[in-house]
């Protein structure tokens, strides 16, 4: 690679993640270009070499960090058998780090609300994000029928416990939404 390509590339790198920042921030319709490219410590005018447009980029940024973050939880997987290891993503994903420091996490609650009301490119995006989301936690669920299903079921479990877990954070029900989806989550998997 190029010296010109490499630079390229730190560059687009940094473009995504001031954008992921200020997603999970203000939004989608509160962030403008001008803010990405300063958070990047870039000038506007650099910004077409990247994206063709402002919801180019969100839709990027959207499958680039939901997949760096994913595929960073599913690393960190440990224990002996498959519910182990997945009680170890879920246990990670819903924690009072996660929960409490949303900058380096999951995108999903801060984003899912207002991707959906504005519509494409966002929802493709989501889309194929949540299917690979789907794909690789029931790969690491053990064998048989219905772990598509019950990877789709705790995927929704993990979002919507985090959602109103950091939507009513500093309050005790904050941490009983992470605690009773834990629970719900290992009493699913014991049914192996």
């Amino acid at each position: 690679m190029n010296q010109k390509t490499e630079q390229k590339l730190k560059s687009r790198e940094a473009i995504l993640a001031s954008a992921a920042a200020l997603l999970r921030e203000r939004g989608i319709r509160a962030s403008s270009v001008s803010d990405v490219m300063k958070g990047a410590g870039l000038t506007v005018g650099g910004f077409y070499n990247h994206f063709d447009s402002k919801e180019d980029l969100f839709a990027a940024t959207i499958r680039s960090s939901a997949s760096i973050m994913w595929n960073k939880l599913l690393a960190t997987a440990k224990g002996e058998s498959p519910r182990e290891r997945v009680m170890s993503v879920l246990g990670r994903y819903l924690s009072r780090t996660h929960r409490d420091n949303a900058e380096p996490g999951c995108l999903l609650p801060n984003t899912v609300p207002e991707a959906s009301r504005e519509g494409e490119p966002y929802l493709s995006a989501l889309e194929a994000e949540l299917a690979g989301f789907v794909k690789s936690l029931s790969e690491l669920l053990s064998e048989g029928s219905g772990r598509r299903e019950k990877a789709v079921g705790l995927i929704a479990l993990m979002y919507g416990a985090l959602s109103l877990a950091r939507a009513v954070r500093g309050t005790p029900l904050s941490d009983e939404f992470l605690q009773a989806a834990k629970r719900l989550a290992e009493r699913s998997l014991a049914e192996d």
